[in-house]
């Protein structure tokens, strides 16, 4: 049942680690350990509860693994005091790498956005060194990759997003280390059979974080809102999370390919003015809608998994709740305004 709002970190960390009835049956015909790359970031502590509850719940003898730096030493002793087990690992060092454990199911979630202005060769080192890397040691596995709908051009915002079928046309060296990164797992998996999903992600929304979040903290601020990029997409993480476990029933050789979002064209104008009318305070705009903006057509992952749990209505609730109450920000904008690929 989902809530009308979400009262506590803890109440958002349950609500996102929630597995559906979907996941718990996904997770009862899972052969193996099921392995998370990058379980230490934004979306990999709940994506692993999540997991690690379907699996108490269908009595399975399988175990989740969850492997980042873990440069938040609470992150890895949280998900250690829940029965996961944890191993320490720097991606970009080639022999730790070699020294991972074997895993019939991994799901991908390393990456780097954030800072690619700065060290944009670290930026592609970890976009695209470290994912060939990874494949090729998982290569009998079957991977979920994180991706990103910004390997795709800009469409006419009044128009469909892009598709899965769509050429990528990535803008910026950020979305162009991200489509290297696909590339290097669909070379391995044709050359050697790696079962992969190219899972495009557009703008997870936590409560912490995410597009939304980021409209609704400028709103309540009285800080500038640009509608330059005047349109976006987004989902519960919650909903992302559940798709990407799911979508280990996807994965083949060559590579399938998944937008994942929500099913609306949101519009930035709209959004900020109804967060505007629940805060009591007129949103500042700047700049006006441009003819062009980032949007993916999320129909065959709906098609295939299902329609998201949580409805943007209630997702935009959520977050109004959670703003206006002063709820833990992860303070770390999308960027998602940006219209020249710097990020």
């Amino acid at each position: 049942m989902v809530p009308d709002r979400v009262h506590s970190e803890a109440a958002l960390e349950d609500l996102l680690a929630q597995p559906s009835e979907a996941d718990v049956a996904c997770v009862s015909r899972l052969n193996g350990d099921v392995l998370i790359l990058g379980a230490g970031g934004k979306m990999g502590p709940s994506l692993a509860r999540r997991i690690h509850t379907a699996m108490r719940r269908t009595q399975s003898p399988h175990r989740v693994l969850a492997v980042s730096r873990f440069s938040t030493p609470t992150v890895r002793q949280r998900l250690a005091a829940d029965g996961i087990e944890t191993l320490v690992c720097d991606l970009l060092d080639p022999h730790q790498i070699a020294a991972l454990p074997r895993a019939e199911n991994v799901l991908f979630l390393a990456g780097r956005k954030f800072g690619t202005q700065d060290r944009a060769d670290v930026t592609w080192a970890t976009n695209t060194i470290v994912p060939a890397r990874v494949a090729e040691h998982f290569a009998q596995s079957r991977m979920v990759v994180f991706s990103t709908g910004n390997i795709y051009p800009l469409v006419p915002a009044g128009g469909p997003g892009s598709n899965e079928d769509d050429p990528p046309a990535p803008a910026g060296e950020y979305a162009q280390s991200c489509l290297g990164r696909e590339r290097v797992v669909e070379f391995v998996s044709r050359e050697r059979n790696l079962r992969a999903l190219l899972f495009r992600l557009s703008y997870a929304v936590d409560l912490r974080y995410g597009t939304l979040v980021d409209i609704a903290r400028k709103v309540l601020a009285g800080a500038e809102i640009d509608l330059a990029m005047g349109f976006f997409n987004a989902i519960w993480q919650g909903d992302a999370n559940s798709y990407a476990l799911r979508g280990l029933e996807l994965c083949s050789s060559p590579p399938a390919v998944l937008n994942v979002t929500g099913p609306e064209r949101i519009s930035v104008r709209e959004t900020a003015e109804w967060f505007a009318s629940i805060f009591g305070r007129p949103p500042r705009f700047v700049n006006t809608e441009g003819p062009v903006a980032l949007l993916s057509d999320s129909s065959r992952c709906r098609s295939l998994l299902g329609e998201p749990s949580v409805p943007l209505a209630v997702l935009r609730q959520w977050v109004a709740h959670w703003v206006r109450a002063g709820g833990a920000s992860l303070n770390k904008p999308t960027h998602f305004e940006v219209t020249d690929g710097r990020y």
